[in-house]
C-alpha cells in the first residue's frame, strides 16, 4: 500500500520510476542484459514477433498445447502457426518434431515452458544457429525457472532471441491488473521494442514507424517491485507441495504425476496430472468445493479460427491425449496442509 500511495501522490500512472525498477529488476533476475515493460503477456509476444518484420507465407513453429494467446500472436503478426506435437512426459513441444518441422519459410519457433518447466532450450538453440531462426521464449507461466545447461543453470528468458513473460494475476507473480515483460540480451533489439509499444516513436509525437500502445501502468509496477522479493521463497513452497502431492499418489494406477525433467527447476505455475478419469476427478472435487481447473481442454490446432491451416483430429495425438486427460490441482504457495490432504484424499478415492 505504501507504494501504491507513492504513486497516486505523484500521479504519474503511465511508465512511471516504478517501471523501469521493474524492468531492470526482471532482467537481472532472468540474466538478461534489457526488460522491456509492456500491456500483457500476449503484448510481450506480439512485439517479440513483430520485430522480425514476418510477412504472408512466414512461418512460426509452435506447440497446439498451450494458451491461446501463444498462437494468436503469431497470427496477428501476419505470419503462419505451424503446429508440433509434444512430449508426453513434460508436455513441452518435441524437439524431433521441431526439426521435421522446419522448412525454408520457417523464420521462428515458440517453445512454451508450459506450467512453470522449461522446453530443452540447448536443443533448440542448436536447431536455431544451424537454420537461421529466431527463438522467442514463452516464458509466460515460467518465470524464475531455470535449467541446467553444459553444468551451469541458465534462466527462462535468458536464452532466446526475446523472452515473453505475463504477470496476469493468477501468475507466480501476478499483478493487480494486466501486465507483461519482454526481456532480451540484444541492445537494439530492445531498443526498437521499447519504441514499437509506444506507437513506434522513440520521441514525442514523432513516429519512425507504425507501433502499438502497450505500456505498463505504474501501479502494476509498483505491485510487482513489492512482490518480487517473495517470488523465490513462493516458488519453494509451491515446489514442496508438488513433492507432497507425488509422493501421496505414488502407485495409483490411473494417475499420472506431472515428470520433472532432471535438468530443471520447476516452479510449479500449476500442478498437472493426467488420468482417464479426468471428468469423474473434476466433478468430485468439484462436489468437495476443491478448486480445479483443466489447462487446455481444446488443442489450437483444432479451434475454430485456425480451420483454415488445415489440420484434422489426430494430427497432433499427443497432444490431443493430454487435452482429454490432465488437470491441475491447488499449489498456491499459502495452500494450509490440512486443504491439501483433503485434495490427496479426493484424488486418490476416484484413481485408485
Amino acid at each position: 500500500m505504501p507504494a501504491l500511495m507513492a504513486v497516486i501522490e505523484r500521479q504519474q500512472f503511465i511508465m512511471g520510476e516504478e517501471v523501469g525498477r521493474l524492468e531492470e529488476a526482471i532482467a537481472r533476475l532472468s540474466a538478461t542484459r534489457y526488460g522491456i515493460a509492456c500491456a500483457s503477456g500476449t503484448d510481450a509476444l506480439l512485439l517479440s514477433l513483430k520485430v522480425l518484420e514476418l510477412r504472408p507465407g512466414d512461418e512460426v513453429i509452435t506447440t497446439p498445447f498451450t494458451f491461446f494467446a501463444t498462437a494468436g500472436a503469431i497470427w496477428n503478426v501476419g505470419a503462419r502457426p505451424v503446429f508440433v506435437d509434444i512430449d508426453p512426459v513434460t508436455f513441452n513441444m518435441s524437439v524431433q518434431a521441431v526439426e521435421a518441422a522446419i522448412t525454408p519459410r520457417t523464420r521462428a519457433v515458440v517453445p512454451v515452458h508450459l506450467y512453470g518447466q522449461m522446453a530443452p532450450m540447448e536443443d533448440l538453440l542448436a536447431l536455431a544457429k544451424r537454420h537461421r531462426f529466431a527463438l522467442i521464449e514463452d516464458a509466460a507461466q515460467a518465470i524464475g525457472a531455470r535449467r541446467r545447461i553444459e553444468g551451469h543453470w541458465r534462466m527462462a528468458g535468458e536464452l532466446g532471441t526475446t523472452g515473453a513473460f505475463s504477470f496476469f494475476p493468477s501468475k507466480n507473480l501476478g499483478a493487480w491488473g494486466d501486465g507483461g515483460m519482454i526481456v532480451t540480451q540484444d541492445a537494439a533489439l530492445a531498443d526498437r521494442l521499447r519504441t514499437l509499444r509506444t506507437h513506434g516513436g522513440a520521441k514525442q509525437y514523432h513516429h519512425d514507424e507504425v507501433g502499438t500502445n502497450s505500456r505498463l501502468d505504474t501501479l502494476q509496477a509498483a505491485v510487482l517491485m513489492a512482490k518480487l522479493p517473495r517470488l523465490s521463497a513462493w516458488s519453494a513452497a509451491r515446489r514442496a507441495h508438488a513433492e507432497c502431492y507425488t509422493a501421496a499418489f505414488a502407485g495409483l494406477g490411473a494417475l499420472v504425476p506431472p515428470a520433472v525433467d532432471p535438468a530443471n527447476e520447476h516452479i510449479f505455475h500449476q500442478y498437472t496430472i493426467r488420468t482417464p478419469r479426468r471428468d469423474v476427478l473434476r466433478q468430485r472435487l468439484t462436489e468437495r468445493g476443491i478448486g480445479c481447473a483443466v489447462y487446455y481442454p481444446a488443442p489450437l490446432h483444432l479451434q475454430p479460427c485456425f480451420r483454415e491451416l488445415g489440420y484434422e483430429p489426430g494430427a497432433f495425438p499427443e497432444a490431443e491425449r493430454a487435452a482429454a486427460e490432465v488437470i491441475s490441482l491447488p499449489i498456491y504457495p499459502e495452500l494450509p496442509g490440512e486443504a491439501r490432504d483433503r485434495v490427496i484424499e479426493t484424488v486418490r478415492k476416484v484413481c485408485a
